[in-house]
């Protein structure tokens, strides 16, 4: 209650019986007082202030006008003033509860619009994992080879010598079957022989095995071999093998599809060029180069100053090969590849050491998002 209010309260209990002429213009004085106030009202502090002011039961203005003037007013004057404190009182009741809402929706704004998400404003971009580099050339080959309508397979990294070897054609005597060259594993005496596969190859016996041709396949994984790590050598490293079987195959085919592929991974710019060359499992079996994509072919010390730089191995299937699998070598034609990843990558994005992609660095990682 202002000092205002507490004026008027006294001069209504100092008047005393004098006449019901006096009892509006009091009123009115006391109205204009507390309208004042509630204009004044703008959070909740003030408004519980002000409502205890005006409709305190005990210390509120309007029971201070009930207990000290309309009470002891005699009974000519009561008439007079309890009919002006009722309309006092259904205009401060309105007032105060007029007075509440405003301040609560006043209050929900405020906290609505401290919460409010400004989708304008940038987002806080979290760092997130992304596919290591191997990974991302396996999906990059994958994508070229899928466009042309090869299907991906994929298959153990623990085989049998049967299918690693010699179903491909590679004898028992051959030297690519020395423990020097191979991880064989130690098992019981008198279990089958088990090794860690060299070469994604042996995928192309199990799928020549349950498939009828035609046959289209990428096989993508990690290989195996007694390597002593160095910049371009690893124990473990990641091979991509590709088969392609049907009637009325050509080397034009293989040259085109190995063209088409090479243009589309380096760039149309890079040339390729084929060299004679043997696997146990095609004939005639080529290396497949590529020209410099440093130096253009003119010679620089990433291709030895050829021009040059070797690929991959690949050939047509040696007929010998469909006998393991019961394809009749006089219908049916055919070629294989097979690709080293980590060869890719690093020619692609000028990486000259091997171990790199192996040892976690992630200042290494994270220049290949």
């Amino acid at each position: 209650m202002t000092t205002k209010t507490s004026n008027v309260l006294q001069t209504l209990a100092e008047l005393g019986v004098s006449g019901d002429a006096q009892v509006p213009p009091l009123f009115a004085e006391l109205r204009a007082e507390f309208d004042r106030d509630a204009a004044a009202v703008n959070d909740e502090a003030l408004w519980k202030e002000f409502r205890d002011a005006w409709l305190g039961r005990k210390s509120g203005v309007l029971a201070h006008i009930t207990d000290n003037w309309l009470k002891p007013a005699p009974p000519e004057l009561k008439r007079a003033v309890g009919q002006a404190l009722n309309e006092l009182r259904a205009h401060v009741e309105a007032v105060v509860e007029a007075r509440r809402a405003a301040v609560e929706a006043s209050a929900e704004r405020e906290a609505t619009a401290r919460e409010r998400v400004d989708l304008s404003l940038p987002g806080v971009r979290r760092p997130i994992g992304t596919h290591h580099l191997i990974q991302q050339t396996f999906q990059e080959i994958a994508r070229i080879f899928l466009s042309l309508g090869y299907t991906v397979v994929e298959g153990p990294e623990i085989e049998t010598p049967y299918y690693n070897f010699e179903a491909l054609n590679i004898p028992e005597h051959h030297p690519a079957r020395d423990t020097m060259d191979t991880f064989y594993l130690d098992l019981p005496a008198g279990a089958p022989p088990r090794l860690l596969r060299t070469h994604t190859s042996p995928m192309q016996i199990h799928v020549m095995e349950s498939q009828q041709p035609p046959v289209r396949i990428i096989v993508p994984g990690r290989v195996y071999r007694r390597d002593n790590p160095d910049s371009t050598h690893a124990f473990a490293f990641h091979q991509i093998e590709g088969l392609a079987v049907d009637t009325d195959i050509t080397f034009c085919d293989f040259k085109g599809t190995v063209e088409y592929f090479v243009s589309q991974f380096f760039g149309p710019q890079v040339k390729t060029r084929l060299r004679s060359s043997y696997f146990p499992f095609t004939e005639p079996s080529t290396e497949v180069d590529a020209s410099c994509h440093v130096c253009g072919g003119s010679g620089c010390r990433v291709c030895k100053f050829s021009g040059w730089i070797e690929l991959f191995g690949a050939g047509m299937v040696d007929p010998a090969v469909y006998g393991f699998v019961n394809y009749d070598a006089k219908q049916l034609s055919g070629f294989a590849f097979g690709m080293g990843v980590e060869r890719f990558a690093m020619r692609k994005y000028g990486i000259s050491d091997i171990q790199l992609f192996f040892q976690n660095d992630v200042r290494f990682l994270r220049q290949f998002p």
